[in-house]
């Protein structure tokens, strides 16, 4: 008995020893926080060796300056201007002219035909200068005639300088012929661009539109691509 009772006490003494010494060496568990916990699960960003940064574009913000405001409000109201221009040009260009009391071909024959009826007109000045056709004073209304058949280069309600007018494209004993007819009233054009016209149609009436300051045909001729006096040409092949 006395044995067993050594051996229970010095088992006894070696747990009480052994014990506190096991439970330091044990590594302690730390309280996580709430901050860590977040951190555990937060999203990583891995960015590749080969990644470019691609450049910002503007598209189509721009800046907005005082002067940039107003240099914009400018142009509208340019654009503005423009359109009602050319609204106004529209609206002659669909005017009606009545040609009920007027020849529909000149009188006259051959290849050639005076562009205005005789008596109708006189020339004011020709070629010269920077002046480049012959000025046919008319009063406004005259009509006005191919001088040669041939094919609408061009026919608008403005065309440069020459304000309304007519350009024809002809061959006249093997030559190139092209003829200019500016100056018409609006909405006067009897043809339009590509048409075939015939010598002595009626293609228009005489006005004073574009760099005009009275009404009178403005005449030119070039033969093979060279400038010709218009009155000095009509009167030598005109018949």
């Amino acid at each position: 008995m006395r044995s067993i009772a050594i051996f229970g006490a010095v088992g006894a003494l070696v747990a009480a020893v052994a014990l506190p010494a096991y439970a330091a060496s044990k590594p302690a568990e730390t309280a996580a926080t709430v901050q860590q916990l977040a951190a555990v699960d937060a999203q990583s960003l891995v960015v590749a060796s080969d990644a470019t940064a691609a450049p910002l574009s503007r598209g189509t913000f721009s800046a907005t300056t005082p002067d940039e405001i107003e240099k914009k409000k400018a142009e509208e109201a340019a654009k503005a201007r423009a359109a009602a221009a050319a609204a106004s040009v529209a609206s002659a260009s669909n005017t009606s002219f009545d040609i009920g009391r007027y020849a529909l071909a000149s009188p006259g024959s051959g290849e050639v035909r005076y562009p205005l009826p005789q008596g109708s007109y006189n020339v004011s000045r020709t070629v010269g200068g920077a002046h480049q056709g012959a000025d046919m004073l008319a009063p406004a209304g005259t009509p006005i005639y191919a001088a040669a058949a041939g094919v609408v280069r061009a026919s608008a309600e403005s065309i440069g300088g020459y304000g309304v007018a007519v350009m024809l494209d002809s061959v006249v004993g093997g030559q190139r012929v092209q003829t200019t007819y500016g100056h018409m009233i609006y909405g006067s054009r009897q043809v339009q661009a590509g048409q075939t016209v015939a010598a002595g149609q009626l293609i228009g009436f005489v006005g004073s539109t574009g760099r005009s300051t009275a009404n009178h045909l403005h005449f030119e001729v070039w033969v093979n691509g060279g400038l010709m006096e218009p009155i000095a040409w009509l009167g030598a092949n005109a018949g």
